[in-house]
């Protein structure tokens, strides 16, 4: 396995680490514009001309505000493409892309390994098999910037500065993506986003959305700035309340009683079943779910305005 990757910080340690516990041979390239290897065995290269393999497939796991120009220098080797979340950073050259690709037939998954939770798979399984009356959905995810990179001054990554593609609303993207999959893209939505809090960034650190469905109305509210991490859904159905615990991995009722759980769960696991789902579709010549065009559409809900 021939893998090429554009930029190489913690992301894209994690995917390398799932590509090997997969194909432990895998000769993997990072193209990098500064920088020596930070991980054994990666191949640095200066410009896709030094490549000397063809790649099976490409990850692009740079800063998102690089996503457009990387995925436009990639587009001539015509090999698949693994966007790690968001696709990009903003919509206004977001059509005439996905109309490249479609050009090129490159095949697109934006990686949003959330979905390869086990809460999330449950209940992805459990809503395609049952008919539910919901009345309500209430999405939530706060945690402490600082705390992200404790070796690093918060205020110097990229996450805190808009102009680099930073902002909760991009960082925390998954929750806007796992909504959308489980519920489908909404009738109607509206957002509201600021940056006022103590943490004294540019980029957005608060953001409220409301996303209105046939018959029930979704919340979703993301901070930068929650000292414990907290990482829930709370699901009103007509009859009962399930609360799902993404850092706990549980989904329990109102009265606690377990609906489901996964004690043995380790994030690292949504990496490598990630990896596995998008290595077998290009093996087996099939089209992902969550292709560059599809992600758009969240992308548009996340970067909306009220």
């Amino acid at each position: 396995m021939n893998v090429l990757i554009a930029g190489l910080g913690s992301i894209a340690t994690r995917h390398i680490k799932a590509i090997r516990q997969l194909y432990p041979q895998s000769n993997i390239y990072a193209l990098r514009v500064t920088g020596d290897n930070i991980e054994d065995g990666v191949i640095n290269i200066r410009h896709l001309s030094e490549l000397d393999k063809k790649p099976d497939f490409a990850i692009i796991s740079n800063p998102t505000n690089l996503h457009l120009d990387t995925i436009n220098a990639f587009l001539p080797l015509r090999i698949p493409l693994l966007i790690e979340k968001p696709p990009l950073h903003a919509l206004e050259n977001a059509d005439e892309l996905t109309g490249r690709l479609n050009n090129y037939n490159i095949t697109t998954y934006v990686a949003c390994n959330m979905r390869f939770h086990p809460c999330l798979q449950f209940l992805k399984q459990y809503f395609e098999k049952n008919r539910c009356n919901i009345n309500e959905v209430n999405v939530y995810c706060g945690s402490y910037l600082p705390d992200w990179r404790p070796s690093k001054d918060f205020r110097t990554i990229y996450s805190a500065d808009k102009e680099k593609g930073g902002g909760v609303h991009l960082d925390l993207f998954h929750e806007m993506d796992y909504t959308c999959w489980l519920f489908g893209l909404p009738e109607k939505s509206v957002g509201f986003k600021t940056s006022k809090s103590t943490l004294r960034i540019n980029a957005i650190d608060y953001a409220n959305y409301i996303l209105t469905y046939p018959s029930f109305n979704a919340s979703i509210i993301l901070n930068y700035y929650r000292k414990t991490p907290r990482r829930t859904i709370e699901i009103l159905f007509d009859t009962a309340t399930w609360v799902v615990d993404l850092i706990k991995s549980t989904i329990t009722t109102d009265s606690n009683e377990v609906i489901f759980k996964a004690p043995d769960f380790e994030m690292s696991d949504t990496y490598k079943n990630q990896m596995t789902y998008f290595i077998e579709c290009i093996n087996n010549n099939i089209v992902p779910m969550n292709t560059f065009d599809e992600s758009i559409k969240v992308l548009a809900l996340s970067l909306q305005n009220g």
